[in-house]
Formats: C-alpha cells, structure tokens, sequence
C-alpha cells in the first residue's frame, strides 16, 4: 500500500489527515491479517477508501452523506456497475470496523447501498428551490464585495486548504462579515459562479474542475467530457454576470498559490491558487443547497436539476442529450423525467381522448 513520504517533521497537511490515514491502515491490515483477504482485494479496498476519505480530518466525518456523495460521484465518472458494489462494500465494511473498534458508536454507512440507476434518479431541485440556492450565493457574494467590492491585497492565507474551506463555507460568512478578506471575497463570488454555472449547463463536476480560462467563451463554454469528446454548452446572461465577477477577483486567490501552479489555466481555482477539486465542489454544491433550506442535493443532483429544467420547459430529449454530452439516447433517458403536472398537461393537450375537447 502507497503512503505519501513524510521526510523530516510532519506537515500541517500530513498531521490532518493522520486520524483518518491511521484508521485505512488499521481496516486493511485487519482484511489482509485477519480475514485473508488478497493483496489485490486488500489495494482495491486501500484506493476505494482513500479517495473516499479524501480531504476528512476526523474518522468522525465519515458520514452517510459523504458515503452517498462519493457514490454519486462514482457513478457521474462512468464507473461500471461492479465497482461501484466494491466501493459500497469497502465503505461498509470499512465503517463496521470502525463501530467494531470503538472509533465511532455506529456503523455510520451501514445503510449504504449502490443504487440501481434505472430506478434511484438523483434528488432534484425544482424551479423555486433551485432559485433559493443560487439567490442566496449571489447574496453572500454581494455582501462579501461582489464585482466592485473587492478589497487591496494578495489574499495571502495561512493554514491549510482543508482548514479553510472544510464544508465548502469561507471562514467568515460574507453575507454577515463585511470585513471579510479579500481572499474570502473572491470565495464567495467563485462559489456563486459555479453554482450558476453547474445549474445553467448541466455539467459534469468533473468538466467543471477540468475548464481552462480559454474555454470560457461570450454565454458559451467549451467542456471536455467522457472520452475526450469536446462539446460546447451555452448559458444565460445571470451565469455570464456571476462569471465576469468571478473572473474579475480570480487573482486574489491566485495570488497566494505557494505549493504548484495547477491553477495557472483554470477557469476556477481554490483557496491557495491551485485549480479546484471535484471533493471541493461537492462539498460546496451540498452547503448551499443546506444553507438555503431545501433538500440537500450532489453535483450529480443538480445537473439532473438543470436537465429536467429544460425537458420541462420544452427541449427535445436530443437537445438535452447535446446539452448533457451522453453519447446515449439511453442515459438521457435514465437521467431525465417530467414532473407529473407537466405530462398531464401535455397529454391533456395533445392527446385526442384525453377528455380536454369535452
């Protein structure tokens, strides 16, 4: 099993993550040890659980809801059937030890299970709910600065990426700490850019994380999907204002990348400078939706949202699967529905016997 070198004293990264390192070792020495199990099965458990734990700081954090959003995020990068059972299985088992040492009281993911995508569709916000969240992002965004309220400064920070962003929420809230630092400032208004974005696309979290600068485009935005296959999805003028305000305070956090510059072509980058995870946005797309009162929903959720939007609001199923990048007609199916209302009315108009003439 693969550990990151350690030379010389522990970083502040390496210290955070220890609990959480120690507790996978101590799973999968128990699988090898303990119950026999292969070294291949023993590898395949060890990557399952440290991307699924990635960026957790407390074996605690290890939660349903994280079980579930590593799962829709699975699913989202085209990760076939048999290892998505894996990935429940490894986080089962690797939460039941967990309750079977005493690390935590309960078996936090016992109630885990790999969806069955013809029938489990990802939970959907609808038109007032979705507005709930992106309002309350623009709001926070405004309060914190906006386009013209930026502050002077690098937006230098200390600490760790993870200790400041942790539940993807700065660590003063914009909309009630005006003197927020700039690097909180242009936090605010990235967040409230990819939540519009995300909603106005229907993007994959991984075609947003992978954009470049050059991608963006007048309303429009060059995406990258499965396979390489290149697409260009267009968008409305509210995400083209949270983009150009988003664009215009983006040096404050590149200012402050002190350790690569993955950030340097990235149309979003995180907190040190370097371009944005997909752990990130999840963690981000999950807040809002919390913050804003409406059921809690994954990238995965809201792309699903932005889909049925436009099925509803009249699109051809084709237009949704170009605007999707499916290669499929199948997934697009699988991946859209009409509410109940809607398909009534329809039928109550086109449909000859539907009793609407009498």
């Amino acid at each position: 099993m693969e550990r990151d070198p350690a030379p010389g004293a522990p970083t502040p990264d390496a210290e955070a993550h220890s609990a959480v390192e120690s507790a996978i070792d101590g799973y999968l020495s128990y699988l090898e040890l303990v119950k026999g199990r292969s070294a291949n099965t023993v590898r395949a458990y060890g990557r399952d659980l440290r991307s699924a734990c990635e960026g957790l700081t407390k074996v605690n954090e290890f939660t349903l809801e994280r079980g579930r959003d590593v799962l829709d995020w699975a699913i989202e990068s085209g990760a076939s059937r048999s290892s998505v059972a894996r990935l429940v299985s490894s986080m089962r088992g690797f939460g039941g030890w967990l309750s079977h040492t005493g690390q935590v009281p309960v078996n936090p993911v016992s109630g885990l299970q790999a969806p069955k995508a013809s029938k489990n569709l990802p939970r959907v916000l609808h038109g007032e709910q979705a507005e709930a969240v992106l309002e309350l992002a623009r709001r926070r965004a405004a309060a914190a600065g906006g386009r013209d309220g930026t502050a002077d400064g690098d937006g230098t920070q200390t600490g760790t990426d993870t200790d400041a962003e942790s539940g993807a929420a700065p660590a003063a809230d914009p909309a009630t700490d005006p003197a927020a630092d700039p690097a909180t400032h242009a936090l605010a208004v990235r967040d409230w850019a990819m939540l519009e974005l995300l909603y106005a696309t229907g993007i994959r979290v991984s075609e947003l994380c992978g954009a470049d600068l050059q991608d963006l485009g007048d309303r429009e935005l060059r995406v990258t999907g499965k396979g390489d296959k290149t697409r260009v999805v267009p968008f409305g003028p509210t995400a083209q204002r949270a983009l150009d305000a988003w664009i215009d305070v983006r040096h404050l956090l590149r200012a402050s990348a002190n350790r690569s510059d993955s950030g340097r072509t990235a149309l979003f980058v995180g907190r040190r400078g370097g371009r944005i995870d997909q752990r990130r946005v999840r963690e981000l797309v999950h807040a809002a939706s919390r913050d804003a009162g409406v059921p809690g929903i994954s990238p995965h959720g809201l792309r699903h949202s932005a889909a049925t939007a436009v099925l509803e609001g009249g699109a051809d199923l084709r237009v949704v699967q170009e605007l999707l990048g499916h290669s499929s007609m199948q997934t697009t199916q699988i991946y859209t529905h009409v509410g109940a209302e809607r398909l009534r009315a329809v039928y109550r108009m086109a449909h000859p016997r539907s009793g609407s003439q009498e």
